[in-house]
């Protein structure tokens, strides 16, 4: 049985006793533990030979080597093994390269030492011999999942959005102007994403919290509200402008909202949060506050896949044939029902594949979470708190990992995993695209 102090319910530490090890069911006689890892073997009355690793919780070789039981020690690497048994010595090689690793040391919680409770955690190195290495690599597919999920939050909706009125309602001559610098967003160096995220995105956002948030909301305000104002306005104004270049008319719009809502910044800060609503988030709500956080995240990287999502969406709504947009219309039906029930339906495989190739851009991407996260392998759904990602782990800890260790096979272990989880993704998303395909071929 393996034992340590743990603080207990009631927070007192106490000798608890975290797991147990089954040789052969006879007593045991003997134990010896490596010096470097946290493996042991021993030697029962019956001469069995148990090797175990305790973090792991494995029982890796159950093997007679004597008639009886006798003194038994350890290489200092673990390699060899010296029993004595009536005065005679044996010597036995031990290949035992990777206890450490198992599907529930990879995957499960742990129980480590100086720990209170089983715990998910990736910490590979430290500056103790006696570290106990902890290999998991939930946190770091869950940062993975967690980088993307707050980057599609952003881009897809936008994208999508983009995509729609530039394909269908933007007039020909400003589409074969948006459309070139929309994907010219695309050539940009992730690299140089992630370093304006990381040195000026962040602080900035941590400065003007209130109304990054407030530009959230009153953006989409501002846009409705201003359609409402031109609806109403005489109709030989309206006429006056060309069709299809309304979109225009909202790019002041859009500048003087984002102006207001941070000017209004510092003024929300002090009515409600007392002056500093990163402090109020921590003390009021207990909300940890990283500079570096998920928020960050999905605003570079959300930037970064807006041009891949766009692209394919506006080309396959661009590309649905003009006799059935006209001949929706000619049946009676309005320009939105056309675009709803006719060409969103006949383009929506495209738009699907745009999504999954957006998508699987956001859970590759290693320079943005890289420089815009603070690298901790933490299990937090927290929009303010950091993650590590697979991607970004193996950028980090690849270099300094010892070539052939458990590190370093754990390592290619998660880019398999990262290589296999797009590999599903993709092929998921072209079976819904054929079933798409498929159903709405008929229009």
């Amino acid at each position: 049985a393996q034992w340590f102090m743990a603080r207990d319910t009631d927070g007192e530490p106490r000798l608890s006793n975290i797991r147990d090890f089954n040789l052969d069911g006879a007593p045991i006689s003997a134990i010896a533990p490596e010096q470097r890892r946290k493996g042991f073997i021993a030697l029962d009355e019956k001469g069995n030979l148990g090797v175990f690793h305790s973090t792991a919780h494995r029982t890796l070789l159950v093997q007679p080597v004597a008639d009886s039981s006798g003194v038994i020690t350890l290489s200092p690497r673990a390699n060899r093994l010296l029993l004595e048994q009536g005065g005679k010595i044996h010597r036995f090689a031990l290949s035992n390269p990777h206890p450490e690793i198992s599907w529930s040391a990879l995957w499960g919680k742990v129980w480590y030492e100086s720990y209170d409770k089983p715990a998910y955690v990736w910490q590979s190195t430290a500056a103790t011999t006696d570290f106990e290495p902890k290999l998991s690599l939930s946190p770091l597919t869950f940062g993975t999942l967690k980088a993307a999920f707050y980057a599609m939050i952003l881009a897809a909706p936008l994208a999508i959005a983009a995509a729609v009125y530039t394909a269908y309602f933007m007039a020909p001559a400003m589409r074969r102007k948006v459309k070139p610098v929309i994907e010219l967003m695309e050539a940009l160096p992730t690299v140089i994403l992630g370093f304006f995220a990381g040195l000026f995105l962040a602080p900035y956002v941590e400065g003007h919290l209130p109304g990054v948030f407030s530009l959230l909301l009153l953006t989409p305000l501002g846009i409705l509200l201003a359609g409402l104002l031109w609806s109403r306005l005489p109709e030989r104004i309206r006429l006056s402008l060309p069709a299809g270049w309304e979109a225009a008319l909202l790019i002041p719009v859009v500048l003087a909202v984002g102006a207001f809502a941070l000017w209004l910044s510092p003024h929300l800060e002090t009515t409600f949060f007392g002056g500093d609503m990163r402090l109020w988030l921590s003390h009021d709500l207990g909300i940890t506050y990283d500079q570096r956080n998920a928020l960050i995240v999905g605003l570079a990287m959300g930037f970064a896949v807006i041009p891949n999502i766009f692209s394919i969406a506006e080309d396959a709504i661009f590309s649905v044939p003009r006799s059935l947009t006209y001949g929706s219309l000619a049946l009676g039906a309005t320009p939105w029902q056309t675009l709803t029930r006719v060409v969103i339906l006949t383009a929506s495989p495209g738009i699907f594949s745009a999504l999954m190739i957006g998508m699987g851009r956001a859970v590759g991407e290693t320079m943005i979470v890289l420089m815009a996260t603070g690298n901790t392998p933490v299990m937090e759904l927290n929009i303010f708190e950091g993650m590590r990602t697979l991607a970004a782990n193996v950028a980090v800890e690849m270099p300094e990992s010892e070539v052939g260790g458990s590190h370093y096979r754990v390592l290619f272990l998660s880019a398999l995993v990262l290589l296999t989880f797009t590999f599903v993704m993709n092929t998921l998303a072209e079976l819904i695209r054929q079933r798409l395909r498929k159903k709405y071929a008929s229009l």
